[in-house]
């Protein structure tokens, strides 16, 4: 089964079961869901619904299913194994405070062993390991007696391990405990027990016997999906207080799913690295395993990361990407890759995934322009930098001089045996103001850490600096990226040149003159359509959301799609003071300000 029918019968499967398909969210994420201190790229399929699997209402209802796409690199280091990648696809089903765990286990099942609506696979080489109770909550007995409800259904009788966790015959469930079973967004928060279901990849070796952790190292079985069961909340001194409404929360990863149904060893095996390893294999001169599935990764996820409007920087998500692709024209050095065909490897990915992501092919002379500039960018300094690297040239002189992220210069110094200085390096970046390599790989860690007082004044006064922008410099004034901390918003647009003193001067008075004026915040929830005659000049593609849409209106000043969070009025917020005006990429202009 192709990954394109996968994904294809698992939305159409949910859908028919009362779910609402929703589009991926973008890769950056949201400011007013995860801010500067969080993530730099969405790294899992809850996390654009966090305020929804909070309470918020979610406009497309209580069932949502959709196919996420996600960045993770703090394992690049590991790209070219059997496993590891950079950008993925998750596929998820949402239940709000609707359907709880009946229903989605045994959904669960139906999916995976329907031939006529699912992946039809064989219910007899399934294992589930569920929560065996720690920290005062108890074993969940619930899931274990709907499993193994449903696993009759197929006329199979199900046991569960012991404290040895040893499978064998019909023993097939497996008790875990917190690592493993129990899942939690940070410290504290919404969280709940959860079950997962592996699959024998190699049952021409026989029954199975031994430790379900042996068994997993091994490969002999592999996780295909993941449901939690948020039920509690955890407060901050360690309660676990039940929460009204529970919550189901699934992933089942496309790439990894496409490993079991085409009988693979490896992602890079699949369908949706084939041709991409092809075109590669057959236009390299030195072929390696390891380059070539490094080369793989990194161009797809570059494209998909500049296609969420990302360019290379030395900064946040603009240092990562950039790290990607410089890793990748590395590597593409080291396969004697003919250079141009970078272009057609990003071409390659366009082609392959526009079909479920248009946008790809819509910024198609966008992305190859971006890979074209930061290509011809870096190799005007590559040669000399390894030249410099052989005379042990300094990490910091290597970043700053030539452009080498730190990461390259301690694989190039891992190849001669050399250890850097890291400490040494991110001292040095301290004094110029860059980033030091534990700010680059900021992780995910959940929590809706962004809707604190603070962060919710700065996103309606980015409303109010938009329509000020839109007054002051013309209507067609469109949001570029935002993002809010506690301490000062930033706001990206479309301009083409340095803003007076003068227009700020009036941008910064028109602010202040409407949070003076004391304006109520209206939150209209409203059809899609009825949106697009409110606002006249769109930031965002309302084609991706659901037919319901969240619409924040102040006055006659300001009418913006918004998922929130806003204050209620306008005098809430304080002075306006702008505190900095500068270029962000090309055609594209950045204010910093703060309330006071």
């Amino acid at each position: 089964m192709k990954s394109s029918e996968i994904r294809e019968r698992y939305l159409k499967f949910f859908e028919k079961r009362g779910h609402k398909i929703i589009p991926s969210a973008s890769l950056v994420p949201a400011d007013y869901i995860i801010p500067d201190k969080g993530s730099l790229f969405t790294t899992a399929g809850m996390q654009p619904l966090i305020p929804y699997l909070l309470g918020t209402k979610h406009p497309a209802g209580a069932r949502i299913v959709d196919v996420q796409k996600c960045v993770r690199t703090g394992d690049i280091e590991d790209v070219g194994d059997n496993r590891h990648l950079t950008f993925f696809e998750m596929m998820g089903n949402w239940s709000l405070g609707d359907y709880f765990k009946k229903e989605s286990i045994a959904w669960s099942l139906e999916f995976l062993t329907s031939k006529e609506e699912g992946l039809g696979l064989d219910p007899k080489r399934l294992y589930i390991t569920v929560f065996k109770g720690e920290d005062g909550i108890p074993r969940d007995e619930e899931s274990v007696e709907i499993w193994k409800e449903n696993f009759l259904k197929h006329d199979i009788t199900t046991g569960v391990t012991g404290t040895d966790e040893i499978i064998n015959g019909d023993i097939r469930i497996v008790p875990l405990g917190t690592k493993d079973n129990f899942w939690i967004a940070g410290q504290v928060g919404p969280c709940g027990s959860d079950t997962e279901m592996f699959y024998d990849v190699r049952p021409e070796n026989g029954p199975i016997l031994g430790k379900f952790s042996d068994l997993v190292d091994a490969g002999r079985i592999i996780e295909i999906w993941n449901n939690v069961f948020m039920q509690f909340n955890k407060t901050a001194d360690g309660k676990y207080e039940p929460l009204a409404k529970p919550n189901v929360d699934t992933g089942m990863g496309l790439e990894r799913t496409s490993v079991v149904m085409q009988g693979k060893n490896n992602v890079f095996e699949t369908d949706i690295f084939e041709p991409i390893i092809s075109y590669i294999k057959s236009n390299s001169k030195k072929p390696d395993e390891k380059a070539v599935r490094i080369v793989a990764d990194h161009i797809r996820s570059a494209v998909f990361i500049i296609s969420d409007g990302v360019v290379p920087s030395n900064t946040e998500g603009g240092y990562v990407l950039r790290r990607i692709l410089r890793r990748t024209i590395r590597f593409i050095d080291i396969l004697e890759f003919p250079k141009e065909s970078i272009f057609e490897l990003a071409k390659l990915v366009i082609n392959n995934f526009s079909y479920a992501y248009p946008e790809l092919k819509q910024k198609e002379n966008e992305i190859l322009e971006v890979i074209k500039n930061e290509d011809e960018r870096f190799r005007q300094t590559l040669e000399k930098g390894l030249k410099e690297f052989e005379k042990g040239t300094s990490a910091f002189d290597l970043f700053q001089s030539y452009g080498f992220p730190i990461e390259m210069t301690i694989e190039l110094a891992k190849e001669k045996g050399v250890v850097v200085n890291i400490d040494e390096f991110n001292e040095a970046m301290k004094k110029h103001q860059e980033i030091s390599k534990a700010g680059s790989e900021q992780k995910f860690k959940g929590g809706l850490a962004g809707t604190g007082e603070m962060e919710t004044k700065y996103h309606t006064a980015t409303h109010l600096l938009l329509a000020s922008l839109r007054k002051v410099l013309g209507g067609e004034i469109v949001q570029k990226g935002s993002n809010i901390t506690i301490e000062r918003m930033r706001f990206d647009f479309n301009w083409p040149e340095k803003v007076t003193v003068e227009q700020l001067k009036k941008i910064e008075d028109l602010v202040n003159e409407k949070i003076a004026e004391k304006i109520p915040v209206e939150l209209l929830e409203i059809p899609k359509e009825e949106a697009k005659k409110l606002i006249t000049t769109l930031s965002f593609d309302l084609s991706k959301y659901g037919d319901i849409v969240k619409v924040y209106k102040i006055g006659d000043f300001s009418v913006e799609f918004c998922g929130g969070p806003h204050v209620s009025n306008t005098s809430e917020l304080g002075h306006f003071k702008i505190t900095k005006e500068e270029a962000s990429s090309a055609g594209v202009r950045r204010i910093k300000a703060v309330l006071e």
